[in-house]
């Protein structure tokens, strides 16, 4: 916990490592601010960038691994940092430090998967405050070391963390033994990297290029069509990089929606309190404090919010995380609230900015736990790369709205935003916390499942010693099976759940396109698995599991549309029975047998129009029928032939 924490707070170091340098970097490397500024863009487009490949591969290949190969990067582009005499190799050297942020992801992961449960919470709650603590700290320390050593110092000082976590890290953290087996999915991280670059691009230089330039517009474009194709390619792929289908989870596409304006509010806290402190006292809305005095001021509000790390773990432990990421959310709104109300001494600034970095340690320690508690443990770290990636487009959003509000509130003549132009950040950081509660609000509450009390011979899964629970999750195994249609054929994306013989879910998995799945169990023995796949009956069994087997799961069932035609309490044979979509499409046509039965292939849910037609008679007849999960019977009543009917039917 410890040392993936202090990873996590080094990491976070470096997005606010070079921004009290930004304002001489022009003349120190005899290039222009609009240059200059690339030095903290290419950092958050790397790391957007990275953040969901390297969590894909950390789950396929080993959390410790990647967590290596980011600390390695983010070495090697300190390194670079200290030599680099060129605003083209900074770049480059920033641009690899950006590789540093998924760290945070996999480390989170990392916890999940090798410690205690009743750990979990209060490590996750840690990990996430590093957010905040490095964000306080770097900002003041930056300062001090460039204000006394010079810049080439401040990446010193990353070379030196870097090394330091990475000893750490190879002697202390193990690597999990929780993998998803298969191939990287190399045209989605190519797409992927290629929409999240436009985008992110456009979000923060549009404000430099203007919101109607050719370059932003290019940009949104850009991004449109490589995600156009990027989320087709997803579907589709046996193995994708990101799994659209559990990302649009009620649980999963909540959370993330609310981790976007989360990064929204939480980013506008920390941007325009610095700048008020360092207005000048004549502009009358800043307090005229120098750099370094400005970062102490930001500094207790940052060191609290560890301080919040074993509150928010409670909250969650007792109410759940959906009302931990409630709670927090809600009282980054009142924080700032209470900006707009009080803001006429640095004392009353900081009291609000301390209460929304509070609200921000409680919100963030739970958007990781629901994250896992909605994906198979196979892809946590992949699941939260997306859910860190989705609120760092938040950061970036609220970094260019905030700029585009503070410039066009500037006073004439000074030069400085007016405080009507503070104030409307605050609020829409404001709106978009409450916001984001609201959308939590909407998140299904984790009911506790209803354990069925077993036999005393009933045969059960093996309970971790108590050496196992001291060491974590290191007793759980890896079981990799495949589904397999009657004809041996792979059932493609079939879910598999397995539970536990008392009822609680072990975990859950999709197959890929070869019918391959993989979950994580708490230890060999017999579980209640319950398979299926899309126009198949689901099928159910208790199957002995462990590492060593490769269980083939066959679903027998194919679902069907079926029912009888009759008339007069008579079955019409040899009827014409068609089913047609909402808009009017044919999806699927057949005769019905001798005694009235028809049967069509099971079209996707929804709502169709069914019509059963009588050859010998010319009847019709149409009824409008929902095909569900549940539901696939439908049986068609013809109305009765008189004699007038039939005559004309013969003509």
């Amino acid at each position: 916990m410890l040392v993936l924490a202090l990873c996590g707070t080094a990491v976070s170091l470096m997005q606010t490592l070079v921004v009290p340098l930004l304002p001489d970097f022009p003349e120190l490397l005899d290039t222009s601010a609009d240059n200059a500024s690339w030095l903290v863009t290419v950092t958050l487009l790397t790391s957007a960038v990275a953040t969901p490949i390297l969590s894909r591969l950390a789950d396929m290949w080993g959390k410790r691994r990647m967590i290596v190969v980011s600390l390695v990067v983010l070495l090697v582009g300190s390194l670079l940092g200290v030599v680099s005499d060129s605003l083209t190799v900074l770049i480059v050297a920033r641009a690899l430090q950006g590789f540093a942020p998924a760290l945070i992801p996999i480390g989170i992961s990392t916890m999940r998967d090798e410690l205690p449960p009743e750990r979990i919470g209060a490590a996750v709650a840690l990990m996430s405050a590093t957010l905040g603590i490095g964000g306080a700290v770097g900002l003041p320390l930056s300062g001090v070391m460039y204000e006394h050593f010079g810049w080439q110092s401040v990446f010193w000082g990353s070379v030196a963390m870097a090394v330091l976590m990475l000893v750490l890290v190879l002697v202390v953290v193990p690597e999990s033994t929780v993998r998803t087996p298969g191939r990287f999915d190399w045209l989605g991280a190519i797409l992927m990297s290629a929409a999240l670059t436009s985008l992110l691009l456009g979000i923060s230089k549009g404000g430099d290029w203007g919101w109607t330039s050719q370059w932003t517009l290019l940009s949104f474009l850009l991004a449109a069509l490589f995600f156009g194709l990027w989320a087709p390619w997803e579907l589709r792929t046996g193995e994708p990089l990101v799994d659209l289908r559990t990302s649009v989870h009620r649980p999963v596409l909540l959370t993330n929606i609310a981790s976007l304006l989360a990064g929204f509010a939480m980013f506008a806290n920390l941007l325009v309190a610095i700048q008020q402190l360092q207005f000048p006292v004549e502009s009358g809305t800043g307090f005229g404090l120098s750099v370094t005095e400005a970062g102490l001021a930001m500094l207790p509000g940052g060191i609290l919010m560890i301080f919040m790390s074993p509150v928010s773990a409670m909250i969650t432990r007792r109410f759940g995380a959906r009302i931990t990421l409630v709670s927090g959310l809600s009282v980054i709104g009142v924080g700032y609230v209470l900006r707009v109300l009080f803001d006429s001494s640095v004392l009353q600034l900081l009291l609000a900015v301390t209460v929304v970095s509070l609200g921000v340690a409680v919100s963030f320690a739970a958007m990781p736990v629901l994250i896992m508690q909605s994906v198979p443990i196979t892809e946590t770290a992949s699941a939260n790369g997306l859910n860190t990636v989705v609120r760092s487009i938040g950061t970036s959003t609220s970094s260019a709205t905030v700029a585009a509000v503070l410039a066009a509130g500037t006073m004439a003549g000074t030069g400085f935003p007016s405080e009507a132009a503070i104030h409307a950040t605050s609020w829409l950081a404001a709106g978009a916390a409450f916001l984001g509660a609201g959308v939590g609000l909407l998140l299904p509450p984790r009911a506790a499942p209803v354990l069925v009390p077993l036999p005393e011979d009933a045969r059960a899964v093996p309970t971790p010693t108590a050496d196992a629970v001291r060491r974590g999750a290191g007793a759980e195994v890896v079981v990799r099976g495949r589904v397999e249609t009657p004809d041996g054929r792979p059932a493609r994306l079939a879910v598999v759940s397995v539970l536990q013989r008392n009822g609680r879910q072990a975990d859950w998995a999709r197959a890929d396109n070869d019918g391959r799945w993989s979950v994580v169990l708490p230890g060999a023995g017999e579980y209640l698995v319950v398979y299926a796949s899309e126009g198949w009956a689901a099928r159910s069994e208790l199957r002995a599991l462990a590492p060593d087997m490769v269980p083939v799961l066959c679903i027998e069932e194919r679902l069907t549309v079926a029912g009888v035609v009759s008339r007069d309490g008579w079955p019409v044979d040899d009827a014409l029975v068609v089913l047609t979509g909402a808009t009017g499409e044919s999806v699927g046509a057949t005769r019905t047998d001798d005694e009235g039965h028809y049967e069509l292939a099971m079209p996707p849910l929804g709502r169709y129009v069914l019509t059963a037609l009588d050859p010998r008679t010319g009847t019709a007849q149409s009824t409008d029928v929902v095909v569900t999960a549940q539901q696939r019977r439908f049986n068609v009543v013809l109305r009765s032939v008189d004699a007038d009917d039939q005559a004309a039917a013969a003509t």
